[in-house]
Order: structure tokens, then C-alpha cells, then sequence
């Protein structure tokens, strides 16, 4: 089996639709796809409708998280997304997305450069406007060679010149929303320092003991090292360690399947969920 546990559509900063993109998972070769879009589940159903047979969608969501200053992403899959108190926060992690975005034009706009908010609203579409719109913005007036270019200290990376901040979930709180809700939760990306500052390493170990349930291993933003070094903290502490693509189309080099979950690794996480339930793909319309 191939899984890929992370990717990302139109209903947050991704390329694809979510209809486009369980049918390019189907064509990667995958047997299994979570769709995780940043702090929202809006996609699910379209993802759902389109679902190619042989196909099995994992319903998610990457959450925005906050750990003594430091930004960090949390993955949280099978939940009920209709839990009251997880909904209610995911809402104001969305709520927040536009008038941070506007803040950042306007400190591009201070820097000298000549971005528009309707610029970056017209890339964004349907979806929850973020700092890849804002990159790609970037990109379009020259600013920089691609969107990574855009993740510097520089522009848009944590602390940078045009970053903002965001509300944000205390990840352990995240931890408990989300388990209350039946999900299951992986810590995203978690040394990932080209992002920018990493929480240290002693926090994993909080997180774990807080009910963390695994951490994302095999990622292009880990050098062979920096994997080898995860892989033994997932098994001190316990954890599941997952692979993904963190795919979001055109708006990344990455391709969907180009990293993987260990068939055992995604069983154990299909048996802690509660919440919700993989799909299985019954042929969706072409």
C-alpha cells in the first residue's frame, strides 16, 4: 500500500481542487490520501464525491499551533468535524486568516514592494487565504524566483519583515480538542528548520505526554539526519512515525506519494480514530 497522510487543496493553499486532487492521488498510485487543508475540513465533501475507486480518503485537517513563541502545525486526522469546540476554534484560526493577510500587504506595501490585496485575494479564490498567497504574489511581480524564495527572513518567514502573527491553538489544547472530537494527532514537520525556529525537542516529550499520538517523519523539509534523529525520538517516546508529501500542486516541487505511511503505522492510526472513518473510494464522476 501507498499512503500519503498530508496534502493540501484550493480549500486552503493548495493548487488542486479537492476533486483534482483525489484523482491525481489515484494516478500517483495511491492507495490511500489524507486530505489535510489548514484549519478547515471544507473540502471534505467534494474530496469525498470525487473519490476514484481503489481510493481511500483519510478526512483531516493541519491546525495552526502556537508553543512558546514558536509556530507548529498539527495534524489531526478522522475527527468529527462537527464537533462543537474544535469547530468553534478552527473558525477562529480561519477568521483571523484575512486580516493578517491584509497586514502583510501592508508591510510588503512599506518595503517598497507593489502587491495589492486583490492581487493576493484573486490568487487565494475559494480558498483559506494564507502566506503561500502572499508568496505567490511574490513570485508574480519578481520579488522572488518561486514561493520557497518567499519563506525568508526577508519576506514572509516566522519573524520576518512582512510576517504577522495569527491566532493560533496551544498545541497541547489542540491535542485535547482533538481527541475529544475522536481524532488522532500528528506533530507536522517538526524540525524543519528551513521554516524557520523549531520547538526544541524537550516540548515533543510534553507533547507526548499530553496524548501526542505520532510526528512527521519522512518529509522534504528533513535531511537524512534530521529523519534518522525523529525516527529514534518517536520511538523513546512512543510515537507513530508517518510520511507524506505535504503536496499543494503547482505551489510546491513536491509530488503526491513522494514520501509514505508504513501500511502498520496508518492501521494503528485508523484504530485510535473514533470520530470519523476512512472512505473508500466508490468511483466518483470523471
Amino acid at each position: 500500500m501507498r499512503i500519503d497522510l498530508h496534502t493540501h487543496s484550493t480549500a486552503s493553499d493548495g493548487t488542486d481542487s479537492p476533486a483534482e486532487l483525489v484523482r491525481n492521488a489515484a494516478a500517483a498510485g495511491l492507495d490511500v490520501v489524507a486530505l489535510t487543508d489548514h484549519d478547515t475540513t471544507r473540502g471534505h465533501a467534494a474530496a469525498i464525491a470525487a473519490l476514484p475507486a481503489g481510493l481511500t480518503l483519510v478526512t483531516g485537517a493541519e491546525l495552526s499551533c502556537r508553543l512558546d513563541g514558536v509556530g507548529l502545525h498539527m495534524l489531526a486526522y478522522l475527527f468529527d468535524a462537527a464537533e462543537p469546540e474544535l469547530a468553534a476554534e478552527r473558525e477562529l484560526v480561519r477568521d483571523d486568516r484575512v486580516p493578517r493577510a491584509r497586514a502583510m500587504v501592508g508591510k510588503l506595501q512599506e518595503l517598497g514592494v507593489p502587491v495589492t490585496w486583490d492581487q493576493v485575494a484573486r490568487i487565494a479564490g475559494d480558498g483559506s487565504v494564507g502566506r503561500p498567497h502572499v508568496a505567490e504574489a511574490l513570485v508574480e511581480l519578481g520579488v522572488v524566483p518561486d514561493v520557497s524564495g518567499a519563506f525568508t527572513p526577508e519576506w514572509l518567514a516566522n519573524g520576518g519583515r512582512a510576517y504577522v502573527d495569527k491566532h493560533e491553538l496551544d498545541p497541547f489544547e489542540a491535542i485535547r480538542l482533538v481527541k475529544a472530537a475522536g481524532g488522532v494527532t500528528v506533530l507536522a514537520h517538526p524540525l524543519a528548520v528551513k521554516r524557520g525556529e523549531v520547538v526544541p525537542e524537550d516540548a515533543l516529550a510534553r507533547l507526548a505526554e499530553a496524548g501526542l499520538d505520532g510526528i512527521e517523519v519522512d518529509h522534504m523539509d528533513h535531511d537524512e539526519p534530521t529523519r534518522a534523529r525523529l525516527r529514534g525520538l518517536s520511538k523513546e517516546l512512543g510515537l507513530l512515525a508517518t510520511g507524506s508529501s505535504d503536496y499543494h500542486g503547482s505551489r510546491k516541487t513536491c509530488a503526491l506519494g513522494e514520501y509514505t505511511t508504513d501500511p502498520e503505522i496508518y492501521g494503528e492510526i485508523t484504530r485510535r480514530a473514533t470520530g470519523a472513518f476512512p472512505v473508500p473510494g466508490a468511483g466518483g464522476p470523471a
